[in-house]
């Protein structure tokens, strides 16, 4: 079966029409690589993969990321049982990049839906591509050179304001990173590098910094920018991490939410 596309918003996004054996048998890998670059995000709609096939699949593009505990699919959840790490997922309801902690960063992550929430629960992207190259030209030329510093502690601000001392040190210890505002990639285009564990410019006062880094994080998330997945039941969607932001929309943590997710491992890190 020949593979279909169909761009979903002009700036973002494009769903992918193929069936199981197409898209296992891996000849159309590179046409989606290709894809996964130049949109952002590909949508395949109730593909209804098996954790073995969205596994084999996520292969077929490269090699494939494993997660901090060594399992190669990670259950995204807020249910406590089925993933003890849980509160850490709820900075992923604020914009933000995987992987700013590491030097290089996450290629892609490929999320299957499994179980719903009756509300809220979408996940968002937004084209940090896309949002670099509209801005004006004194900016671009203003934040081409600014670093800016990084903490998975900063996330944890958004969504407790308040933690404990243990908590606090706990996400501390994950550690910081220096990486620059805009990211020179190797194909020559550039990227905005924001979100929820940005949170000081080098050598700009702290009141400074959070004005340039909301105003940017307001601009890169304007619609143009934007696509909204709204789940169905065996939906795969997957983003290119380093062109792109994305957030989940609130939702109940006991409405058993259920997103599992393998990820490709990037070949470059951030400069």
């Amino acid at each position: 079966m020949a593979l279909s596309a169909k761009h979903l918003t002009p700036r973002i996004a494009t769903e992918i029409l193929a069936d199981k054996k197409t898209l296992l048998s891996g000849v159309h890998a590179d046409e989606i690589r290709e894809l996964l670059e130049q949109r952002g995000v590909l949508v395949f709609p109730q593909i209804n993969f098996t954790d073995e096939e969205q596994i084999a699949f996520t292969e077929t593009l490269g090699k494939l990321a494993p997660e901090m505990a060594g399992e190669t699919v990670y259950k995204v959840t807020l249910d406590k049982e089925a993933n003890v790490r849980s509160d850490y997922l709820k900075g992923s309801w604020y914009w933000h990049i995987d992987g700013t902690m590491n030097e290089v960063p996450i290629l892609a992550s490929l999320l299957y839906s499994k179980v719903l929430s009756p509300t809220g629960g979408h996940t968002e992207f937004c084209n940090t591509y896309a949002a670099y190259d509209d801005l004006p030209e004194a900016d671009k030329q203003k934040y081409e050179k600014l670093q800016v510093l990084h903490s998975a502690w900063n996330s944890l601000l958004y969504y407790d304001p308040e933690p404990a001392l243990s908590k606090l040190r706990e996400m501390m210890a994950i550690g910081d990173a220096v990486l620059p505002l805009v990211w020179k990639h190797r194909s020559g285009r550039k990227s905005l590098v924001i979100g929820c564990t940005a949170y000081q410019i080098e050598g700009m006062s702290y009141r400074e910094s959070t004005e340039i880094l909301v105003r940017l994080r307001e601009w890169a998330t304007q619609p143009q920018f934007v696509y909204r997945h709204e789940w169905t039941v065996g939906d795969m969607v997957i983003w290119d991490n380093t062109g792109t932001m994305h957030r989940a929309t609130p939702y109940d943590p006991a409405s058993g939410r259920m997103l599992h997710r393998p990820k490709l491992e990037g070949a470059e890190a951030f400069a």
